[in-house]
């Protein structure tokens, strides 16, 4: 688990396919300070696992077809940047949102906006990405916790999204080095994917369940 508050900016040291998966060797001096060996680590937005840190200040991943196929993990190369982070305690502050590391899937930068000191990006994304998405409501973006400032209307044919970024964003992670037309990986509130999850399967609020469960009785009260 972790909340969106990147710790560093990585750097991609060597990329080795493996038949249908990758071995990624990262640095990140930081995140690897205290990482033992099966810790998780959020590379742009995709929890991986460490399994090897023989390295000072590096370790190194495998990423699952999977996680290639639902990310921008695949069109990483040496010296690419990466936000870090690793995974959150539980004796810490919130201060990002609850984060899985699980990304939904990527969308495409279509826009740019330059204000005095903050810049608003737009991004292209799926219907079923669109669908989770509310203004003010949270995204993870490459890793990064977001607030969704503009959002498009549900009849518009192409779906967007817009998030809002102070120069601390800009400077502490990877946002402020796209342009348009870059891929990121992305990943909806975890709690509006539970709620779509239960529209589909037909759940009704106030009403009994239908599982095999709900019927085994309860023990009652001893006499």
């Amino acid at each position: 688990m972790f909340t969106g508050l990147i710790e560093e900016i990585g750097e991609i040291v060597a990329v080795t396919p493996i038949d249908d998966s990758l071995r990624l060797t990262i640095a990140g001096p930081l995140v690897t300070s205290d990482a033992d060996h099966g810790a998780s680590i959020c590379v742009s937005g995709v929890c991986l696992t460490v399994i090897d840190r023989s390295t000072p200040g590096q370790f190194t991943a495998d990423v699952m077809a999977q996680t290639l196929n639902m990310s921008t993990i695949g069109g990483l190369a040496a010296g690419s940047g990466v936000n870090l982070e690793r995974a959150v305690r539980m004796d810490t502050r919130l201060g990002g949102h609850i984060v899985q590391g699980h990304v939904d899937g990527t969308a495409r930068l279509v826009s740019v906006t330059e204000h005095e000191a903050w810049r608003v990006l737009r991004f292209a994304v799926a219907h079923d990405i669109a669908a989770l998405l509310v203004d003010k409501g949270s995204i993870t973006v490459s890793g990064v916790s977001l607030t969704v400032s503009n959002v498009s209307a549900p009849e518009q044919p192409e779906h967007w999204f817009e998030v809002s970024l102070i120069p601390e964003t800009l400077t502490a992670t990877t946002l402020g080095r796209l342009t348009a037309g870059d891929l990121v990986n992305v990943e909806t509130d975890i709690l509006a994917r539970h709620v779509a999850r239960m529209l589909r399967m037909g759940f009704t609020p106030g009403t009994p369940s239908s599982s095999p469960l709900s019927t085994i009785p309860t023990e009652g009260p001893a006499s």
